[in-house]
This record gives structure tokens, sequence and C-alpha cells, in this order.
């Protein structure tokens, strides 16, 4: 199993790279924007802004949901639907950042049983 909270390798990741306001398409549409991202070692994601499409949710992609990066068209493509994405926990930045049992729980919700 690849680690959830890593870029893979297909993604075509270059880290250092900017990643926020880049499109996010799931696997069976549009989803929203990056709001912010991170490479963090152990716990890379990016957080989207769903906007109006679920009233204007956050929430958090671990790296490794990541298919693939168009710089060029400044869209990334994840291997989540969008029902997956709106049935997420919510992200609320002043709540869960640093929170490893928030973490733990965004692991096993898009861990290997989602795929």
């Amino acid at each position: 199993m690849t680690d959830i909270w890593s870029y893979p390798p297909e993604s075509q990741y270059t880290p250092g790279s900017t990643l926020t306001g880049f499109k996010v398409e799931a696997t069976d549409g549009h989803i929203g924007k990056v709001d912010e991202a991170t490479e963090d070692v152990g716990s890379s994601h990016i957080v989207v802004d769903t906007g109006p499409w679920i009233f204007g949710k956050h929430v958090l992609l671990p790296a490794g949901t990541i298919l693939s990066i168009n710089m060029n068209e400044e869209k990334i493509h994840v291997s989540r639907t969008k029902d997956q994405i709106k049935d997420a926990p919510e992200y609320d930045k002043n709540r869960h950042r640093g929170d490893s049992e928030y973490r733990d729980q965004i692991g096993r919700y898009y861990g290997s049983e989602h795929l």
C-alpha cells in the first residue's frame, strides 16, 4: 500500500511547486480549488475549497489521493468521487491544525477501504 500522506511519483508533483489556486477534479467532475497545500514529510496534503458545490466546505485531501498534477492547466486530478469527498470529515484549520487524532481519522477515511 502506498503512503496516503505522500505525493505518489505518478502524480508528477515537483517539490516546491505552488498548488494554491489550482482546480481540483474528482473522478466524476470538478470539486473546487486548492486553498492550501503542504509537502510536510508524513503529512503532505491539499485543502480544497469546494465553493458553492457543497456550500463552501473545506476538505483535506491527503497527497496520496492525487492522481496527477498538470502544471500548465493548473489542474489536479484526485482518485476519489465527488460523493466520497463530500462525505469526508470537514476541515477546520483552527481546530484541526496539528491534531493527530483528526489526521488519523482522515487517513482511515481515505485509506484503502475507499480506493
